[in-house]
């Protein structure tokens, strides 16, 4: 069967991802500019190291989310397959890439009510994009996101430099912020606001909350740039100039993270973008966030097996542990109250 331009550009994505430097931007996340003050005397045993929280009232073994990824036909099947399983077995949030494809009739992707049946005890996030809010059926595809996976919460995501550079990007954004307040209004389950890899600012975050929107994924530069992504894709040289031109665009990981904490101390946080290992995410969670997310990071384990994917992500928890350990935190609690040298950023 021929693929639709949609299954097309996905599949594009998904090579262009797995590609080594072909869509890493060059942006500093600036997680390196922020270090833990070593406690040499944790008294404590690293077995004693709670990561334990929740999200949306259920129940984590650790402050991970994979993050929401794409991909095209059957291979984006096997890829969501090996993700739930491992994200079940791990006891960590799942969020799923954009359904927009299976939900326009292409390929399931494997974004059916059989996810969830891999993965039936933890938070599984719904997706789609905000500008197919203005479609005139916007909000009946928004429910079927939900309804398809059984969904805890959507995520909205955020994209309109990646539209902009896209030859047949989506690049009329006019009133979208109206149809996520009435998303909000109308779908039932909790929505998740979410850029994708070039940060939401603090004005922003205030809009997207008092529209409704209960928790807020950030997603700095400084991990996948998809504008360096839509280059790759380019059909013209003069389209690969434009976009190479925003490979390095957006607010950083970190900056990004504590300005919206400090803006909105009381709304949920997650925090990607450049998220390399255990310590990003330590320094993540310090700077308040509540979930951290990872998604290319751990792409290539996911075409592998989800015994790869738990490998990966045992490593990046094992990291985290000992970040805790080593600065005398046996729970997250104790992590977000950790002390940090000077300088770099330091969160209120």
């Amino acid at each position: 069967m021929k693929k639709s331009l949609l299954s097309q550009r996905k599949d594009d994505h998904l090579d262009t991802v797995l590609t080594p430097g072909k869509s890493t931007s060059s942006v500093d996340p600036g997680w390196s500019a922020i270090r833990f003050e070593h406690c040499a005397l944790p008294e404590m045993a690293l077995d004693e190291v709670d990561l334990g929280t929740s999200l949306l009232g259920i129940e984590l073994r650790a402050p991970l989310l994979i993050s929401s990824m794409t991909g095209g036909a059957q291979r984006a099947e096997h890829i969501n397959r090996h993700l739930a399983e491992a994200a079940q077995a791990l006891g960590i949030a799942m969020g799923v890439g954009s359904q927009r494809v299976s939900l326009r009739g292409g390929p399931d992707q494997g974004l059916t009510g059989e996810l969830r049946r891999l993965a039936p005890s933890i938070p599984l996030l719904a997706n789609l994009g905000a500008a197919q809010l203005r479609e005139a059926d916007g909000l009946d595809l928004a429910r079927r996101a939900v309804d398809s996976l059984q969904a805890n919460a959507l995520i909205i995501h955020l994209n309109p430099l990646q539209e902009a550079v896209q030859p047949e990007g989506d690049r009329d954004w006019r009133g979208v912020l109206a149809r996520i307040e009435s998303l909000t209004e109308r779908i039932g389950v909790p929505v998740i606001a979410k850029e994708v890899g070039a940060g939401l600012s603090p004005s922003v975050a205030r809009q997207l909350v008092h529209a409704g929107v209960q928790m807020i994924d950030v997603a700095g530069a400084g991990g996948t740039s998809w504008a360096a992504v839509e280059a790759q894709r380019a059909q013209t040289p003069a389209q690969r100039a434009v976009a190479m031109a925003f490979s390095d665009w957006g607010i950083p990981s970190a900056q990004c993270l504590l300005a919206v904490h400090r803006a909105l101390p009381e709304v949920g946080l997650i925090a990607s973008g450049g998220i390399a290992n255990g310590i990003d995410a330590a320094k993540a969670i310090r700077l308040g966030a509540d979930l951290v997310g990872q998604a290319a990071g751990v792409l290539t384990a996911a075409t592998t097996s989800s015994e790869a994917v738990i490998q990966h992500f045992e490593i990046l928890l094992q990291q985290l542990r000992i970040a805790c350990f080593c600065t005398g935190s046996r729970n997250l609690a104790q992590l977000r109250r950790a002390r940090l040298l000077g300088p770099g950023p330091q969160p209120g």
